[in-house]
């Protein structure tokens, strides 16, 4: 998207937010880092997050009044219920004991250690407690393998503010960047001159 963003001379920030230690990454260092990058002088912030970038970005805009717009592309909401039953109580045990867990990070193409801290930080993050109403624009995959697209239904259901936009596609949303782009450039009320 960032080469979208480009074209209409609207400038955007993005963090790493492995932050260069993907193995002792949490929720709460990613909420810090994020913040980080916000203006000083209360401009107000749209976030655009994928995955746990998008559930990460739901929590700033609960946080900060700064933030009024977010933008989640198949946000992580409840990905600890999804997560660790696949694994399995007996590797979940083994990584609370060895602290340490392999875990496939697409980013890098390989799998790389991930602290235990990681799922202890998480569980205090609930999405019950996002009830901030900010207009929140949710695009998610029909086939998403990683979030079940129900986590998303169950959010914007109760949440009046919150628009959702289920397209065909899977987690990686890959298939569907040309519409996610329109649904952003609408949602966010880019100026007319600036279609593309």
């Amino acid at each position: 998207m960032s080469d979208r963003f480009a074209r209409i001379n609207t400038k955007i920030k993005i963090p790493d937010l492995n932050a260069g230690d993907f193995s002792h990454l949490t929720i709460t260092r990613q909420l810090t880092q994020v913040l980080a990058e916000f203006p000083d002088d209360s401009i107000p912030v749209t976030l655009i997050g994928s995955s746990l970038g998008g559930l990460t970005a739901a929590h700033l805009g609960q946080k900060s009044l700064q933030v009024q717009r977010l933008v989640l592309l198949a946000p992580a909401f409840g990905f600890l219920s999804h997560w660790l039953p696949k694994l399995g109580d007996e590797k979940v045990r083994r990584w609370q004991q060895e602290k340490y867990l392999q875990v496939y990070h697409y980013g890098e193409g390989r799998e790389l250690p991930l602290n235990y801290d990681f799922v202890a930080d998480a569980a205090q993050y609930q999405e019950n407690l996002l009830q901030r109403p900010i207009p929140t624009l949710i695009l998610h995959g029909t086939e998403d393998e990683v979030i079940p697209i129900a986590a998303s239904r169950e959010f914007a259901q109760s949440r009046p503010w919150v628009e959702l936009v289920e397209l065909d596609s899977d987690h990686s949303l890959a298939n569907v960047m040309e519409e996610i782009w329109q649904e952003i450039y609408r949602f966010c009320q880019l100026p007319e001159s600036c279609k593309i």
